[in-house]
């Protein structure tokens, strides 16, 4: 399927990508390969072809539809974020660039994880406004030195996706600041964060991510290379990759924290994100309660339930298996130890402790931004010194204020905030030669971090919410110093930390020793700091040991393997189903089905619907013949006239078969004289409407119904919406109209009380679509069918055809049962089987039918084809007399044509 590409910002608002030609057809932007691209060598059939012009372009998007794997070619892992892992310069005398590899950067030491046989390629931004006419060559140069592949943003959009959707409200929004009010007059520098949604802005963020995903376009291999996207700033990518390679290998890892249903639901765009992200095959996230946050949004605003399995979390998105990973990243041990091996690492340690000789020093390292609350430590630190006396003059905070990322007033507000803080402790408490805070806010090299971090008795991390944050990782392995060997001497200094962070941060979970803290509660948190720098030494070195040795073994290396190899599980069946792409904009999604499962062809039922003599129907109904609803919903007159005309046919048998009580189907077809009907799954029967209602197991005992009851009614009071629907032999809950996420944590509960109650009763109780059913043991609509499949074939009326239609999860028992029907000898040898189901998802049938409209469509076309018997439905003695008047066919063709002809 042809990708879709936006002309103009119209189709951007409306997520409309089928408005428009391929993509990356139009004009190549400056800085693009064109004809130098990286060579790639295809040894499946098909060519590759150069991305250069349109019809190149389909001729590539055919060769990557080959259902054949190659496995000659070494993988590829593409890694594509906001910005890539280079710093560029410009040189002294303005003539070109100069490169080299950003040591800080996450992405750089991910490819530690790597397996030494996978190439890999970055693909992201440079933080350096590079000439159009420079952009060309500076590409080649990244892509030939770095192996890293720039995408060059027009300075406006990468302002308006950057600054003002991606900082000024994504970021807020993920971190819990709800945009209650518009945001402030932007300052010279940029808007301030929290701002309201603005559809510009959006455009502006998926533009830019059709910008990535055009450059990922000019140099995949789709059929080898694996694809991890990082972070919200490429939420909208995985449905540009989607959309033009069904088959392409996507991970998704989200750094930021993902905010909890009642602050994301607030998201105008909430679903396009969440239909985005589900485009990838695996999405990863820091901590549990994310990934929790990211599972109840998609029950409550998409209807999707995941499921664990092995310890591996999973959600069934069409077919396709979209996993879920929580793994909180780690450092880079290697890169910190080696600054702790270099001279000036020493000098510098040395410095400090003579510059706080004699005193316990606590340090903070943070950005300055709105969420890292530095305020709220400062205000900490002052109450401590308050309350316990015995620390003025011993005690130093050193905050180090990193310059902050994004700009506008909300930044400035903080700094100001911070410095009169700083002002007025130092003010209160400092004496000759004492300063109990010290703040340094410039950008601090990483030799005089780690100093800090060797010299710190205790880090304290205050932010009031936060992605990961690792800072305490790289202090813990800074106390550790480093293995002793013949080229460097060891770092002096005791083995032993102490940690006190909050716990809305990412690391947290993982820092079983650290005392953890509430940064609003700056009472408790000054009691923390208390007691973190009173604690005993040997409590410390436990603590730090504890740490140092889940740090040491949890690195970044350590994570990126472990996702890529959780990538590669998600997606091994890729090459093994068929899959379709359907849906327009963010509604596209990938349906992916058995190698079996196709839909119905209506000239191939008809056609053995023909040849056939003795056919079974058996239709469900909610769901099926009408659609499913909260309210009653009584059968079309079309749907009647349809299923009267398909019994009226000698040939067939139809049964509706539903799990509705036996007076409620009664009374919809009391106008069908002949359909069968099996009632409560098949607990109730009758073969024509009017024959008495038999049932197919002995009279049950219902006295379960009484300790059943209570039970339901205790969730029904609590779930408001729901309700128990009492039948003769069955009670089901239905919870379709009360809040879903909560409805569904119910109903899970219910089914588990309900199952020890009744265990030693001779009932089942399931759940079902938006119902919890119990009813009697060996009743189910699988075991009804193949009754009724037995009775026609011994009155001498074998079935040779049987269709079943179907769309929920008792329906599965009846294709199951249908499936074996022949290998049992109930139908005829060479019998067609049509088990069919009602949309495209996993099921036992082997056709499917898109939606209800299908299923009429199809019955009508059969009815169209069925020779109706003109005795049927009539009683024995008028059954006789017309069947004893001596009229041809000819004459009742022209006697109809007559009356028509009136």
């Amino acid at each position: 399927m042809m990708s879709r590409s936006y002309t103009n910002l119209l189709d951007l608002a409306a997520g409309n990508f089928a408005a428009l030609g391929p993509a990356g057809g139009g004009r190549r932007r400056s800085g693009s390969f064109g004809s130098r691209r990286m060579p790639r060598v295809m040894t499946v059939p098909g060519t590759l072809s150069e991305l250069d012009d349109e019809d190149d372009e389909r001729a590539a998007t055919s060769s990557v539809a080959s259902d054949v794997p190659s496995s000659a070619i070494c993988e590829r892992l593409i890694v594509v974020a906001n910005q890539l892992p280079v710093v560029a310069r410009r040189r002294p005398d303005g003539r070109g660039w100069v490169f080299s590899w950003d040591d800080d950067s996450l992405l750089l030491r991910l490819r530690d994880g790597v397996p030494d046989e996978m190439e890999v390629l970055f693909i992201g931004t440079l933080r350096a406004d590079v000439p159009a006419a420079e952009q060309e060559e500076v590409s080649q140069t990244l892509i030939d030195g770095f192996r890293c592949a720039p995408v060059f943003l027009p300075a406006d959009l990468y302002d308006r996706f950057y600054q003002n959707f991606c900082k000024g409200y994504l970021w807020p929004l993920f971190h819990y600041m709800l945009p209650y009010a518009a945001a402030q007059s932007p300052s010279e520098n940029g808007a301030s964060a929290g701002g309201r949604f603005e559809r510009a802005s959006w455009e502006a963020y998926v533009l830019a991510n059709k910008h990535f995903f055009e450059k990922i376009v000019e140099v995949i291999n789709p059929e080898d290379d694996y694809v991890w996207v990082h972070d919200y700033h490429l939420m909208a990518l995985p449905t540009f990759l989607r959309r033009r390679f069904n088959r392409l290998r996507i991970g998704f890892f989200l750094h930021s924290p993902f905010p909890s249903s009642e602050i994301y639901r607030s998201l105008p765009v909430r679903e396009e994100i969440l239909r985005t992200m589900l485009n990838c095959d695996l999405i990863g996230f820091h901590t549990f309660d994310y990934a929790r946050h990211f599972l109840s949004c998609c029950s409550r605003m998409l209807g999707i339930e995941y499921q664990s399995k092995r310890g591996y979390i999973g959600l069934d998105y069409y077919g396709r298996t979209v996993g879920i990973k929580i793994m909180p990243v780690g450092i880079h041990m290697g890169q910190l130890q080696s600054v702790l091996r270099l001279p000036e690492m020493q000098q510098k340690v040395a410095e400090l402790r003579q510059q706080f000789e004699g005193k316990t020093v606590l340090l903070g390292v943070d950005d300055t931004d709105i969420f890292k609350g530095i305020n709220l430590k400062l205000l900490a630190f002052e109450y401590m010194l308050k309350t316990h006396p015995k620390w003025r003059g011993r005690a130093v905070l050193v905050q180090i204020a990193n310059p902050a990322r994004g700009k506008g007033n909300d930044i400035e507000s903080i700094r100001a905030e911070i410095q009169d803080s700083c002002e007025r402790i130092n003010r209160e408490f400092g004496q000759s030669g004492y300063s109990p805070i010290v703040l340094i806010d410039r950008n601090v090299p990483s030799v005089e971090k780690l100093a800090y971090y060797t010299v710190a008795e205790c880090v304290v991390v205050t932010a009031v919410r936060d992605g990961m944050n690792l800072t305490p990782y790289e202090y813990i392995v800074c106390r550790q110093g480093i293995p002793s060997s013949e080229s460097a001497p060891e770092v002096s200094g005791p083995r032993k930390s102490m940690l006190v962070v909050s716990e809305f941060i990412g690391c947290s979970p993982s820092l079983s020793g650290a005392i953890r803290i509430n940064p609003w509660n700056v009472e408790s948190t000054a009691e923390s700091l208390n007691e973190a720098i009173s604690m005993s030494e040997r409590d410390k070195e436990l603590r730090h040991e504890k740490h140092y040795r889940y740090v040491s073994t949890h690195d970044v290396a350590y994570w990126s393997r472990s996702f890529i190899q959780d990538l590669e599980r998600a997606c091994k069946d890729h090459f093994r189903k068929p899959c379709w792409g359907i849906g327009l904009g963010f509604g596209f999604r990938v349906v992916a089905l058995d190698p079996n499962f196709s839909k119905l062809s209506f000239d191939s039922i008809i056609m053995s619907y023909g040849r056939s003599k003795s056919r079974a129907i058996f239709l469900d109904y909610d769901g099926t013949l009408v659609p499913q609803a909260s309210l009653y919903q009584k059968p079309s007159e079309e749907l009647v006239s349809i299923i009267n005309t398909l019994c009226s046919d000698k040939n067939n048998i139809v049964f509706i078969v539903s799990g509705r009580s036996k007076n409620s189907l009664g009374s919809m077809f009391s106008s069908c004289p002949i359909l069968g009907i099996a009632a409560e799954h098949g607990y109730f029967l009758r073969w024509t409407r009017d024959e008495e209602w038999q049932t197919s197991t002995q009279s049950p005992d219902i006295g379960w119904m009484q300790m059943a009851e209570p039970v339901m009614n205790l969730y029904t009071e609590a779930t408001d919406g729901s309700y128990i629907e009492t039948k003769e032999t069955a009670l089901v809950w239905h919870h379709r109209d009360a809040d879903q996420g909560f409805a569904s944590s119910q109903a899970k509960e219910m089914l588990d009380h309900l199952e020890s109650v009744l265990a030693n009763e001779a009932v089942s109780v399931k759940s079902g679509q938006f119902i919890v059913e119990v009813k009697p043991q060996g009743v189910s609509k699988g075991l009804i069918a193949e009754k009724i499949l037995l009775s026609m074939k011994e009155k001498g009326q074998q079935a040779d055809f049987v269709l079943c239609i179907g769309d929920d999860r008792s329906d599965e028992d009846m294709f199951e049962n249908i499936a074996d029907a022949m290998k049992k000898g109930i139908v005829a040898p060479k019998t067609p089987l049509f088990a069919c189901t009602v949309g495209q998802k996993p099921s036992k049938a082997k056709f499917y039918l898109d939606d209800t409209y299908e299923v009429v469509s199809m019955l009508s076309a059969l009815a169209e084809v069925s020779e109706p018997d003109p005795t049927a439905g009539l009683t024995d003695d008028l059954a006789t007399s017309v069947s004893s008047l001596d009229i041809s066919d000819e004459q009742i063709q022209f006697s109809n044509t007559r009356i028509e002809g009136c």
